[in-house]
């Protein structure tokens, strides 16, 4: 490129044919040559301020995902740390190995069936032949449970607003989890706003509100005991007038009347639709994932009320039974959305099922 310019300079006088033609004494230079040096020393600044901007992302993605695995490191030593124990002192595949990988399975919380439902797949495998070594059967078993986790794409939005309903047993941190929900949307540009339907709950709109000054959204309420599908209402009216993309409502998780959830829920769902048609557009079930096999119960009971498209479980860092993630997926049919690994607001990770399986096996 130097060469180029300085031969500019001394022949100002040559024609356009003249400095076009290859020097005598070389090689012609390559279109691709010629074309870093028409684009001048600016284009050749873009082009490095972008490659460092991707290199940035990358070494961003590159310490999420590290923390995303420090994250699940009790869980990891469970099912990681239990493959080696099993696989030591082992050269080839067999039943017997396959039948203690079950055992080890379902310690992980993964629970009977899903446990089965991988082991008889890496069962037919090792009856073609398809197991030669252990290298074989821990990637055929990633290869599986990826496939379990696997879900549809959530859905775009499509409308504005877009509601989401957060659902969820008081404890699992559903308001917790709206904040770290309001605080992506920021993120991304968009304008959202918190509806304090959780009405029953001492100081569940306290809370509410907190988090909302927190994270710049502002909350819609009524006062404690008031008819949280009638807050819905308001707040969903609150959403239309101020123009927000995205509104998150957090509900209650026990009545303190005997008025059942479910009914209540069901009652929230129906009016949302009312004032909005299509909506909530979402409902996220909150999760614990500290409570294991629990957890399916209360996926079984939410989904027959509201519908669930999505699931996020919380509290993975505290957890050595992260494989129930597994079991949710497997015995539910609704997809995995979101893991909660710690108490920061970026610690709400989008589920990806090959990083997640990655991180629980090594």
């Amino acid at each position: 490129m130097r060469r180029w310019f300085r031969r500019q300079e001394k022949d100002q006088e040559t024609s356009l044919e003249e400095r076009q033609a290859p020097p005598e004494d070389g090689p012609a230079e390559s279109p691709q040559a010629q074309g870093e040096a028409s684009r001048g020393p600016e284009a050749a600044a873009t082009e490095a301020e972008e490659d460092a901007v991707l290199e940035g992302a990358l070494e961003r993605r590159k310490g999420l995902l590290q923390r995303f695995k420090e994250r699940l490191s009790r869980t990891r030593d469970t099912l990681a740390g239990g493959l080696n124990r099993l696989f030591a002192g082992r050269q080839e595949v067999d039943a017997a190995l396959l039948e203690e990988l079950e055992e080890l399975l379902i310690t992980a919380d993964l629970g009977v069936e899903t446990s089965l439902s991988l082991i008889q797949a890496l069962q037919e495998k090792l009856r073609r032949r398809e197991l030669g070594d252990l290298e074989q059967l821990k990637q055929a078993l990633k290869a599986g449970m990826v496939a379990l986790l696997q879900g549809p794409p959530p859905r775009a939005m499509e409308s504005r607003p877009w509601v989401v309903l957060l659902v969820g047993v008081n404890g699992v941190g559903k308001t917790t989890t709206i904040a770290k929900l309001a605080h992506q949307a920021r993120g991304r540009g968009l304008s959202p706003l918190l509806v304090a339907a959780d009405t029953f709950r001492a100081a569940a709109v306290e809370q509410l509100e907190i988090w909302g000054e927190r994270v710049g959204a502002p909350v819609i309420k009524q006062k404690s005991g008031a008819d949280p599908a009638a807050v819905v209402f308001d707040g969903l009216g609150a959403a239309l007038a101020r123009g927000a993309d995205v509104v998150y409502v957090d509900t209650a998780g026990r009545l303190h009347t005997k008025v059942n959830l479910m009914e209540e829920l069901k009652k929230i769902h129906r009016t949302a639709a009312k004032k909005i048609p299509g909506s909530p557009h979402e409902v996220l079930l909150v999760l614990d994932a500290t409570t294991g096999q629990n957890a399916l119960s209360q996926a079984r009971l939410f989904h027959e009320a509201v519908e669930v498209t999505g699931i996020v479980l919380t509290k993975m860092d505290g957890t050595a039974k992260g494989g129930m993630a597994l079991a949710v997926a497997q015995e539910t049919g609704i997809p995995i959305r979101y893991l909660g690994v710690g108490e920061a607001m970026d610690d709400l990770r989008p589920f990806e099922a090959e990083a997640f399986v990655e991180a629980i096996l090594g």
